[in-house]
C-alpha cells in the first residue's frame, strides 16, 4: 500500500503547488501602494491612501491629476472598467464567449463605439487632452502591474489597452443603465390604449394622489374611476401569465436632498445624496480627493469617481456640493414607420428614403466571429419585430452628439449654485436631477443633461413622423432648462418621482416615474425639523419606516376574521402583522407578510391585464405608471364589474392574496419565525466571476448579511440593489461630512481595501467625507 501513500502525497504536493502558484499570481497582480514610479507626468504627483484605501492625489495640473486617477483606477478596477466599455459597445463575447452573444446582439444595435469615436472628434481640445492624460494613466497603471489582473487569468484573456473613446463608452454604459425603456414602455402603453377605452386608460395610468411631493408644490389630481363598465379584457383572463409581476417601484433610482444655510448652525447648505444602483463586488464608485493649483490659488475636489472616466461624479469642492438622482423623465420616442410595399424604404417628410445599413462584426472567444447587419432610419435604429408586426424605430437622446461630453468636470471648479446650474444644461450625461448646495447657504435644483425640443402629438405611444407633424427640433437652450433656486421652504429633494409640474413637466414628460412614497417620506422628514446637522440628513438616508404599507396593513387585518384565522391556523400570522410591520427591520416578520400580501393582491387584480400584454409580447411592468394608485381606488370601491372573473367576491380575492402570499413565502422557510425581513432580504453582492472559481469563488463575494430597508422608503435596499453610496456634506465644512460605499475601493481580493468600507456601510456607521491620515504613499515622477 506504499504506492497509495506516494500517490496521495504527490496529489497533495500538486494541490499545494497549485495553491502557491495561484496565491503568487494574485500577489503579483496587487496594485502598487508605496514607493516611486517613473511615468508620463509633467511634474511629480503624490498618491496617498488612508486605512480604507481612500485616494488623495496631489498634482500640479488637472491633466496630471487625471493621469494619476487613471493610474489608480486601472490598478484597482481595470476589469470593472473593461466591463463598462464592453457593455456599451456590445463586445462582451470577445471576453466571455458564446454565453454573452445574445447580450452583444442586443447591445450592438446602438452602435455606441461608432458614436463614441465620432463624438471624440468633436470634443474641445481641453476635454480631449484630459481624456488623453487619463487614458495614458490607465495604460501605464495596467503596465506597472507585475501580473495582469486575476480576472483575465480566469478568462484566459489579455486586457486590451484603454482608448480615449472608452471613457465615452463608460458614459454610454450609464445611459443603458439609467434610461432602460428602449421603447417598450410606449409599445405597452399603445397596446393597452388599443384594447380599452380612453377613460379607463387614463384611470389605470395615473400619478398616485397620496404620495405627491413635487418641489414646486404642484399636484396631479387623482383620476376617478369611470362610470362605464370595466373593460372585459381586464376581467377575463384568456391564458395564464408567465410573469404576473407588476411595476411597483423604480429599480434604478436615488435620493437627493438639501437644506439651506438658514437651517444649519454653520450657515453653509448641506447636501445628502445616495444613488441606487445594482451592487456588485467591487462597488460602482471610487472615492478620491484631488488637489491641483489654479489661477485662483488652489483647487480641491472630493467625492466619488466612476472608474473609466476622469471626472468627479458627485462631491464637494469647498464652494459647492452636488449630487444626482436619475430623472426618470422621458428621453426617447418610438416612431411608427410607414413602409413601402416591398418594405425596403420608409416615408419621411422629404419622401421615401432607403434604410441605412451597417455591417458589424462581433468577436466571440472560442468560435468564429458573428456577422451582423444593422438597419437604421435617419431617426435611429429599428426595434426588433416579429414577422407581420408593425415596424418601429427608436429616437433616443443617447444617439446624438449632445449625449456625451466632459462638461460635468466644470462643476469641479464652480463657486455658486447659480454657476453650477448654468453648467448643467451643457453636460453630456444621462439626464439627472441635479441638487446643488453652496457655502453661502444657497440650494438649487436643475436638470443636468440635454433636453430635446419635442413636437410630438402623444409622448406615451408610437407616432408617425412621416409628415413632419411629429419631430425633435434640436435641444433646449440653457436658459430654457427648468430650475429652482432658494425655495421658500429652504429645502429641496428628489427621489425619482415627478419633481415639477406645469410647463417644466411638459418639457420633461414621464419616462416611468416612481410611485412617490419614498420622495414623500423624505419630504415629511425634512419638514419635521427646523435645524439640521449632517447627522440629521444621514438619519433620513437610513430611514426604513414602512409608512406606505400602513393602509395595506389595516386592509390585511380586516381580512383576518376569527373564522378565517381559525380555518387556516393564522393566529401567529395575525400577531406578527399587528406587532412588527411598521419598519423594514431585519427582525420584522410582520413587514414581510404585509409586503407580500400587497404585491399578491395587486398581481391578482391585474393578472388579466398582465396576460393580455404578454399576448402582445410585452409585460405590465413596461407600463409607465405603477398600478398601485388605480388598484387602491378599486379596492376602496369594490365594484363588482372591476373584480377579476376568477373570483366570486372581493373578499375571495383578498383572502386568496393572504393564503397565496403566505404559502409562497413558506416554500423555503417552513416556519413563521423564519420569515423575518432580514431572512428574505439578504445581501447578494457578488463578484461577476465568483461562480467561475471552484470552492474559492465564494470568498470573492460579500457575506449574505440581512439588510434593513426596501423600495418604498428612503433606505432603499434589496439583495443586489440599493444605496451604492451615502454622502452628506456641507461645502466649506467637509470635515463634518460623511461618505460610505458598500464593499471597498479595490477589486483585488488580496488588497486590504477589498472589504474596507463594507462593515461601515452595512452597520450604519459613519466614515468621514475626507480621507483619513496617510497610511500609504506612492510618488509618480516624470520619466523624462
Amino acid at each position: 500500500m506504499r504506492w497509495l501513500k506516494w500517490l496521495f502525497g504527490g496529489l497533495l504536493l500538486l494541490v499545494l503547488v497549485a495553491v502557491i502558484t495561484v496565491y503568487w499570481l494574485l500577489r503579483a497582480s496587487l496594485p502598487q501602494y508605496q514607493g516611486e514610479v517613473l511615468v508620463r507626468v509633467a511634474d511629480e504627483v503624490l498618491i496617498s491612501r488612508d486605512h480604507t484605501g481612500y485616494v488623495q492625489i496631489q498634482a500640479q495640473t488637472r491633466q496630471d491629476a487625471a493621469y494619476a486617477l487613471g493610474f489608480v483606477h486601472a490598478q484597482e478596477r481595470f476589469f470593472q472598467m473593461d466591463l463598462l466599455r464592453r457593455n456599451a459597445a456590445g463586445e462582451l463575447s470577445a471576453l466571455f464567449g458564446p454565453l454573452a452573444l445574445s447580450a452583444d446582439l442586443e447591445l450592438r444595435q446602438h452602435r455606441f463605439r461608432n458614436r463614441a469615436s465620432d463624438i471624440l472628434l468633436q470634443l474641445p481640445l481641453p476635454e480631449l487632452q484630459l481624456l488623453t492624460a487619463y487614458s495614458q494613466g490607465v495604460n501605464d497603471g495596467l503596465q506597472q502591474l507585475t501580473v495582469r489582473p486575476f480576472e483575465y487569468f480566469l478568462l484566459q484573456a489579455k486586457p486590451e489597452p484603454w482608448r480615449e473613446e472608452d471613457s465615452l463608452l463608460t458614459i454610454f454604459s450609464m445611459y443603458l443603465e439609467l434610461q432602460r425603456g428602449h421603447g417598450f414602455d410606449e409599445l405597452a402603453m399603445d397596446a393597452l390604449a388599443k384594447a380599452i377605452p380612453a377613460d379607463w386608460l387614463a384611470f389605470l395610468q395615473q400619478h398616485h394622489e397620496d404620495y405627491q411631493a413635487a418641489i414646486d408644490g404642484s399636484t396631479k389630481p387623482a383620476v376617478t374611476m369611470p362610470l362605464s363598465p370595466y373593460p372585459e379584457v381586464l376581467r377575463q383572463q384568456a391564458t395564464a401569465c408567465r410573469d404576473c409581476g407588476i411595476k411597483d417601484s423604480v429599480d434604478i433610482g436615488s435620493n437627493n436632498f438639501a437644506v439651506a444655510g438658514a437651517l444649519t448652525e454653520h450657515g453653509s447648505a448641506i447636501l445628502a445624496d445616495d444613488m441606487h444602483l445594482g451592487i456588485q463586488v467591487p462597488a460602482t464608485w471610487y472615492k478620491a480627493d484631488l488637489h491641483w493649483p489654479s489661477d485662483h490659488g488652489s483647487e480641491r475636489v472630493t467625492g466619488l469617481t466612476l472608474p473609466g472616466a476622469p471626472s468627479m461624479v458627485v462631491g464637494s469642492n469647498g464652494h459647492i456640493a452636488w449630487g444626482f438622482t436619475n430623472s426618470t423623465a422621458d428621453w426617447h420616442d418610438v416612431i411608427a414607420l410607414q413602409l413601402s410595399e416591398d418594405g425596403q424604404q420608409y416615408l419621411t417628410p422629404d419622401g421615401w428614403q432607403d434604410f441605412i445599413w451597417y455591417d458589424e462584426v462581433i468577436e466571440v472567444k472560442g468560435q468564429a466571429a458573428t456577422q451582423l447587419r444593422l438597419k437604421e432610419t435617419q431617426w435611429g435604429p429599428l426595434l426588433p419585430a416579429a414577422p407581420g408586426q408593425p415596424r418601429y424605430a427608436l429616437r433616443w437622446v443617447a444617439y446624438d452628439s449632445e449625449a456625451v461630453n466632459m462638461q460635468l468636470m466644470q462643476l469641479e471648479t464652480a463657486r455658486t449654485v447659480q454657476e453650477a446650474l448654468r453648467i448643467a444644461p451643457m453636460a453630456g450625461i444621462p439626464a439627472q436631477n441635479l441638487l446643488v448646495a453652496d457655502s453661502m447657504g444657497q440650494i438649487g435644483w436643475g436638470l443636468m443633461g440635454p433636453i430635446p425640443r419635442r413636437q410630438i402629438t402623444d409622448w406615451n405611444t408610437p407616432q408617425d413622423w412621416s409628415t413632419g407633424d411629429n419631430s425633435w427640433l434640436g435641444y433646449l437652450a440653457a436658459d430654457e432648462h427648468p430650475k429652482l433656486i432658494n425655495p421658500e421652504l429652504h429645502r429641496l429633494w428628489s427621489a425619482n418621482a415627478r419633481v415639477v409640474g406645469g410647463h417644466p413637466y411638459q418639457l420633461l414628460g414621464n419616462g416611468g416615474y416612481d410611485m412617490g412614497a419614498r420622495g414623500w417620506q423624505i419630504q415629511q422628514r425634512l419638514l419635521a425639523k427646523t435645524q439640521f446637522t449632517e447627522q440629521d440628513l444621514h438619519a433620513i438616508q437610513l430611514d426604513h419606516q414602512a409608512k406606505m404599507l400602513r393602509p395595506w396593513r389595516q386592509l390585511l387585518l380586516e381580512q383576518l376574521s376569527p373564522q378565517f384565522i381559525q380555518q387556516h391556523q393564522l393566529q401567529s400570522y395575525q400577531q406578527e402583522v399587528a406587532a412588527s410591520s411598521d419598519y423594514a427591520a431585519t427582525d420584522a416578520i410582520g413587514y414581510t407578510l404585509v409586503r407580500a400580501f400587497r404585491l399578491k393582491t395587486l398581481q391578482l387584480m391585474f393578472a388579466p391585464l398582465s396576460a393580455y400584454l404578454e399576448s402582445e409580447g410585452l409585460y405590465s411592468y413596461h407600463l409607465k405608471y405603477p398600478l398601485a394608485a388605480p388598484g387602491w381606488q378599486m379596492l376602496q370601491q369594490r365594484r363588482d364589474d372591476t373584480l377579476p372573473a376568477a373570483f366570486g367576491s372581493w373578499d375571495d380575492l383578498l383572502q386568496a392574496a393572504v393564503l397565496q402570499s403566505y404559502a409562497e413565502l413558506s416554500v423555503e422557510q417552513h416556519t413563521l419565525n423564519e420569515l423575518s425581513w432580514g431572512q428574505q432580504n439578504r445581501a447578494r453582492f457578488r463578484h461577476p466571476l465568483a461562480n467561475s472559481v471552484p470552492l474559492l469563488g465564494r470568498y470573492l463575494n460579500m457575506p449574505a448579511d440581512p439588510l434593513a430597508g426596501d423600495s418604498h422608503m428612503p433606505r432603499v435596499q434589496r439583495p443586489g440593489f440599493g444605496q451604492s453610496q451615502r454622502m452628506v456634506v456641507a461645502p466649506g465644512f467637509e470635515q463634518l461630512g460623511i461618505l460610505t460605499i458598500p464593499t471597498g475601493q479595490s477589486g483585488h481580493p488580496l488588497s486590504p481595501f477589498y472589504r474596507a468600507d463594507h462593515h461601515y456601510w452595512l452597520h450604519e456607521q459613519e466614515l468621514a467625507f475626507l480621507p483619513g491620515p496617510e497610511k500609504y504613499r506612492l510618488l509618480l515622477r516624470p520619466a523624462h
